[in-house]
């Protein structure tokens, strides 16, 4: 049972501070923090993704990326031009490097205020880094571990970040259905996103990009920004105004 506790908190702490910070952030600025809270908000994204840790200057580029070219060959990720998941995800894998590493030209209309903390950056992607989280999982799993098939669960607690984008970068643009006809793939996986706090009202999502609720139906919870609607009120973070387009 531990060990089942383990990995779904590092599936939803992780996922919530790659929705919270790193994708309505970092890449759609739906909400502002001041410079200490971001430091924090990075340091927390660390410890919630360990070794799958992602950088918001990467992520962020990236993804404004993919919204301006979805489904297109310029698109960072697309099943439309992968010929499958794995190929996307070392495509994905290789133009988020190649950002963070400064080795391509980015359109300044991409990087506009995308948080960057490039010190702490490179210590968290690291190899150091990843090893040791890798390290950590492995001794948890050695003393919680009470079943054989628990150790299946382990290569998840490497991949978690990885395996979020392929949920939505792949399949939420191949299967689910549609509240809104856009020249796209993009869809909404489920009525009631249990799995991915909401990122996985994909087809919403890319309708209204600047919105901080994905969901748009009734039934469609967006438990992120419920999250962030708590942290509002408290003035941890503040809100922008709404400004949707029809």
């Amino acid at each position: 049972m531990t060990i089942i506790i383990f990995v779904v908190v590092l599936w939803y702490g992780g996922l919530f501070f790659q929705s919270f910070f790193l994708h309505r952030y970092a890449a759609h600025q739906v909400f502002t923090m001041t410079k200490t809270m971001e430091r924090i908000t990075f340091v927390l994204t660390w410890i919630f993704q360990g070794s799958s840790y992602l950088s918001a200057y990467g992520y962020g580029i990236m993804h404004r990326m993919h919204h301006a070219y979805t489904d297109t060959e310029k698109d960072p990720h697309s099943p439309s031009y992968d010929a499958n998941l794995f190929a996307m995800m070392w495509k994905t894998k290789t133009i988020y490097q190649d950002i963070n590493k400064q080795r391509i030209a980015i359109d300044e209309r991409f990087t506009k205020n995308v948080p960057q903390w490039k010190s702490f950056d490179t210590f968290a992607s690291s190899r150091f880094s990843r090893l040791l989280w890798i390290a950590a999982y492995v001794l948890f799993f050695a003393f919680f571990v009470t079943s054989w098939w628990q150790w299946l669960l382990l290569p998840i607690t490497f991949l978690m970040a990885p395996i979020h984008g392929v949920i939505i970068n792949w399949f939420g643009h191949i299967y689910g259905y549609v509240n809104f006809k856009m020249k796209n793939t993009s869809k909404n996986l489920f009525r009631f996103d249990f799995l991915m706090m909401g990122e996985g009202y994909h087809n919403n999502h890319h309708k209204f990009a600047s919105r901080a609720n994905f969901g748009v139906k009734w039934y469609e919870i967006d438990v992120t920004y419920l999250i962030i609607k708590v942290l509002n009120a408290f003035g941890v973070i503040r809100l922008k105004p709404i400004k949707v387009k029809a």
